[in-house]
Formats: C-alpha cells, structure tokens, sequence
C-alpha cells in the first residue's frame, strides 16, 4: 500500500472547510502514521503528492488566484483534491461563469478529485467540458452528544456562517408567524463581506417583532453547548452543495428540522433518523410540531449518524493507496 500524500491545510480555524481539512487529515494520520498534516505555508510542502480541500473562497481573493495557487502546486507536485462549495446558479450568473472557469481548473491540475455527495458530482458534471472520474465520500459526522438535556430556549436557530441564502431569512419568517413571536438564534457569525447584510436581516426580523441575534464565533465545545439549548434547530438552505452545518447539529445530539432538496435527500437516506425533513412550504407547521414535542428534535437510539470521521478519513486512505 503506497503511503498518503501530504495533507495540506490553510491554518484558517474559522472557516469550515479549512477544519474539515485538519480534522480529517488528522484521522487519518491517527490511522497510517505516515500521514502527514500540515499548514500550507512556503517550504513546508516538499512532497511528491499533496491532497488538499478547496474552496475559491478559501485559496484566494478570487476564483482566479484561488485557482493559481492550486496549479502552482500542482506545477510542483501530484495533487488529489476535495472540491467543496460547487460552483451552482444560485451564485449568479456573472459568479458563478467566473467559480466554474475556477473548478474546471483546479480540476484539470488534479489527479485525483472527490466530492461530499452525488449531489456535488452532479453539480461538477454540469460545469465540466470533458467527463471525469470523481469519487463521492461524504462529510463526517461525530458521534452525537447524547448527554442531558438542557432547558430549551425558545427560538430558531440555524448553525454556522451567516450569507444570504442560509436559511436565516426562512427562520425569521417562520418566526413570525407565532404570537408572540419566537426568537431567532444564528450560531455562528458572519462569513466575510455579508456583515451588513445579517445588520439588514436583523433590522427586518425586527420590523416583524422577531429578535435576531448572532452568538459570534464559537469553538467547538462551545457552539455544541448551545446548540443543545435552541428549542427548533434549523437547516433551511435555498442552494447547498453540502453541509457541515447540519452534521455539527447531529454532533449535539440534534434532529433539526431540515427543508428538502436534493442534497438533504440524500443525506435522509444515507443517515436514517437524523433529521426531519419538510417542503419549503411546510416549514411554519414543522415548527410547530418541533415545539410541541419537544423529544422530536433530538436523535433518537435508532437514529444512524455513520460514516463518523474516522470511516471518512479511512475511505480516504483507501483511495490513496490505489493513487
């Protein structure tokens, strides 16, 4: 069995993708000692083969140089790559050319290329010229905390960074339309540049007598913890290519109240009785059914929260050995 590239992170604690990176490069150096995780900085990757976790977001100020920098590696050595946040319409359309002519490039620099979900191929199949052998393996989620239950605060909450499109709009709404209105709790802060757009939303929930509050950054013991406390957990994004946010809420314990769409579909059948999924149109009454019993948005003993990070960064480790 050949040994495992050098598995490459940013050394960016914030951001989710960058901690993907370093929890499973981490798993998997606990599994094969000759893993090696380390901090992308100059001299640091002197190896034949690196694998890396991408995002445009994350490698650049821009999908160009974000996608310069993978090919300056890949000048340099063999790269397997993680794509992350896929390229889709709900970017725009003048975004979305600009991410896609990205992918295809780091695509074209990389030998081997793996996504979260059938879900994210589909997403890269429709932006490819060429088809291209991608593998599918899916995000880990950890064994859920099943410890005590806290007392419930009473609001919506929806996990990890704040953008448009993330749900926390569809909270506000669905918040509502109680009487008196629930809170509306986003665990997690801002991602970069959409500050003044949480301000607009915030100032919006309250023209609909919604409190909107932002807990800021959370490390990990601290965002479980409270996400533990929020009475309805909530994933409601409008366009995901995958979600980490929803396994952090599995982490908790969690069984949120999630609205359907392809990638959550299957992430239902892949994790049986982890969430409760809902139609858009259908998410004020699953509120009300979450509030009602409260034992409905926790996991219950059946429920199957596999592949946990150490399946993950073995199924990684097997792809390699065949690299």
């Amino acid at each position: 069995m050949s040994a495992p590239p050098l598995l490459v992170h940013l050394g960016q604690p914030e951001h989710g993708v960058d901690r993907c990176a370093r929890s499973i490069g981490a798993a998997a150096a606990a599994i094969d000692g000759r893993a090696t995780l380390v901090e992308a900085r100059a001299g640091d990757l002197d190896a034949a083969r690196l694998h890396l976790h991408f995002t445009d977001r994350l490698w650049g100020p821009d999908p160009d140089a974000a996608a310069a920098a993978v090919e300056r590696l890949a000048s340099r050595a063999r790269v397997s790559v993680t794509l992350h946040d896929l390229p889709q319409a709900s970017d725009g359309a003048a975004s979305m050319a600009r991410r896609a002519a990205a992918y295809r490039r780091v695509v074209d620099a990389a030998e081997v290329v793996v996504c979260s979900s059938e879900h994210e191929r589909r997403l890269l199949d429709a932006l490819l010229v060429a088809p291209r052998v991608v593998d599918v393996i899916p995000l880990p989620a950890a064994a859920p905390d099943r410890a005590l239950r806290p007392e419930p605060l009473r609001e919506l909450a929806v996990l990890g960074f704040f953008y448009p499109g993330k749900g926390h709009a569809e909270a506000v709404e669905a918040a509502a339309a109680f009487d008196p209105p629930l809170a509306v709790t986003a665990i997690g802060r801002p991602s970069p540049g959409h500050e003044t757009e949480l301000e607009a939303l915030r100032a919006h929930a309250a023209s609909r007598g919604v409190a909107l509050a932002a807990t800021g950054f959370l490390d990990d013991a601290a965002l479980l913890e409270r996400a533990r406390r929020a009475a309805v957990p909530l994933v409601a994004h409008r366009h995901v290519s995958a979600s980490g946010s929803l396994n952090d809420w599995l982490a908790a314990g969690r069984r949120p109240v999630v609205v359907e769409n392809d990638y959550f579909a299957e992430m239902a059948a892949l994790r049986p009785g982890t969430m409760t999924l809902v139609p858009a149109e259908g998410l004020r009454g699953a509120v009300e059914a979450a509030l009602d019993d409260p034992g409905s948005t926790w996991l219950g003993p059946d429920a199957r929260t596999e592949p946990h990070l150490a399946q993950t960064a073995a199924a990684y480790l097997e792809r390699w050995s065949s690299w």
